[in-house]
This record gives structure tokens, sequence and C-alpha cells, in this order.
């Protein structure tokens, strides 16, 4: 039977997709990937396979996902399975780095960044930056490492100290810090490979930006915040667009967030391409519209296209 299979590690973050699914009478099964087995002498089952693995996964105890995630994608493009959010989309998910280069690649600017393995080497790196830079983690999600120093010697107390972040996988970046006349940044959003909406979030209090994270102390959907730091932009039309789409239709991402700052002279700067989506209910309540909808809209419509059928309703005989 076909279904969609919904790949991931995180039940809060993907419970709201599958109620999407299940609204729409669409078969579908859950495949945590927290620990498995996979006999490769077996074909896969029939269907769509979306991805939804999180480079934030070792954060909570899940430190092999994705390792575990990579294999099973291989296995199922091997076998020509229709896969959203490919092994491609993996690998960006997994490292800002390779985010950088296809995005440069593209024509897009990407702040200032160089890629550190080793404390000393950190010191080292930041030595060639002219002012404020920030650190985060190659390997990240939910500002994994973020950290602004005005100058080495604030990098350097923090590398020597008990405080230093350790990335998961071993390298950390040194970035040119972008400053921003007004304290936002612009998260573009695109399902299907095609624009949904731009939502503004306020970075005044810090560079925690998961959309689903604002809710998670009054569950996962409240429905109203007095303050929101997540506002949808009503109307969000910019030649940045065009480009994002054909980044990620280049490297075989459906689904995806990508996030932009701007700085005081007007130069726009892209840092981050996020292939585990979340979305803000209170934003997307304000708005009217939903993300996890269109993901359940498009994801019935590749499992159509795929040779599923909807079960035909008895039909009632006239009297």
């Amino acid at each position: 039977m076909q279904k969609i299979y919904v790949i991931h590690e995180n039940h809060e973050w993907t419970d709201p997709l599958k109620t999407e699914l299940s609204a729409r009478g669409l078969p579908h099964e859950d495949w945590f990937l927290h620990e498995g087995k996979l006999d490769l002498s077996k074909p896969p089952p029939e269907g769509v396979f979306y991805n939804r693995m999180s480079a934030s996964s070792h954060t909570r105890d899940h430190r092999y996902a994705p390792e575990f995630t990579s294999v099973v994608l291989a296995w199922l493009e091997s076998h020509g399975r229709r896969v959203i959010n490919s092994s491609r989309a993996l690998q960006l998910e997994l490292s800002k780095v390779a985010q950088y280069a296809t995005l440069e690649e593209h024509g897009v600017r990407t702040p200032h960044t160089v890629a550190v393995v080793g404390r000393r080497e950190l010191l080292a790196a930041a030595e060639g930056f002219r002012g404020p830079f920030i650190t985060k983690h190659n390997r990240a999600g939910k500002g994994l490492g973020v950290r602004l120093f005005q100058n080495t010697k604030e990098l350097q107390v923090y590398v020597l100290s008990s405080d230093f972040e350790e990335p998961i996988d071993g390298i950390t970046l040194i970035q040119q810090y972008i400053k921003s006349p007004e304290p936002y940044i612009t998260r573009c959003e695109f399902v299907g490979g095609e624009f949904l909406y731009a939502v503004r979030v306020d970075t005044s209090d810090g560079f925690q930006l998961c959309p689903a994270d604002e809710c998670q102390d009054q569950g996962a959907f409240c429905p109203t915040l007095p303050t929101s730091k997540f506002r949808i932009i009503q109307g969000f039309d910019d030649p940045i667009i065009e480009t994002y789409k054909r980044v990620l239709k280049s490297n075989s991402v459906h689904v995806a967030g990508i996030e932009f700052i701007v700085d005081e002279e007007g130069t726009k700067y892209t840092y981050d391409i996020n292939t585990n989506t979340n979305y803000n209910p209170t934003a997307e309540a304000a708005s009217g519209v939903s993300g996890m909808a269109a993901i359940a809209d498009y994801l019935g419509t590749e499992l159509v296209e795929n040779g599923w059928q909807a079960p035909q309703l008895p039909s009632i005989a006239a009297h």
C-alpha cells in the first residue's frame, strides 16, 4: 500500500504535520530514526518519503539519527523511491559550509566565514577579522554555538574556559558579524520548491530562532502570545526569492526555510538553509496561513502522482 513516510527524530516538531495528514485522509507512517536496523537485501516499501531529519538531533540524545538517516536515504534513492528533501538536502542540513558553498555558487552573498578545527586554530583565525565577529557550529540548528565577540581577547577567554561548546562535528565557524539597523532577520519559507511566505523574526533576545520553540512552555499549539517574535510579512516580494528557488531546485530540496539579514548599507546576507523547517502557530494564526497544511497538501499531491488512489466512498442509492 502506498503511504507517506515521515522520517524524523522529534515527535513535537512532527506531530502537527501528522495531524494535517490525518485530516486529509492521507495514509502515513512514522519513521523515527533514532535507532533501528536496515536490511539492504530487501527493497523499500512503495510510497513517498519525507525527510525531516534535524542537525540538532544530538541535543535530544539522538546522536546518530542523521547518520542513520543518510543510510536510509541512500537505500531509498538506490531503489528509485520518491524522496522529499533528498540525501543532498540532508548534507546541507548538517553543514553550514556546504550551504554557503552552494549559495555562493548561485551568486547569493554570504557572510565572510572561516571553518576551524581546534581551539588554537580558532584564536589564530580570529586575528583575520576586523571588528566584531561571531562563532557558530557548522552542524548546528537552534542557534548552537552562536556567540558574539568584540575582539580576539574576548574569544580567548571563552575558548580557554569550561564554557566552550564543542561542536558535534568538531568544526566551529568564525563569521563576520552583520550589524542590522533593526534587530530582526527575515526567513523565507518554501514548500514544493515554491515560495509560501516570509516571516520577520525579532532577534533582540538572541539567536535561538526555531519558530516552534517560542510556544514550548505553553504547549505546541498555544493560541496566542501577547508579544510574538515572529510576524508574517504580508505581500513580501523580493528578487531573492527566485534565486532561492533555483538554489533549492539544484540541490533537490523541496521544503525549506532560508534566512537573511540586511546590514546598515542595505546589503543582504544569507546565512542559513533549514531543511527541517518549522512554523510559528501564533504568526500563522494571525495571517490565516499554515505551513504544515501546505506540506500536507504537497505530500498528498506527490502521493497521487506516485500512483496512490484515494479509496472511493460507497455510493448512497436514492430512494
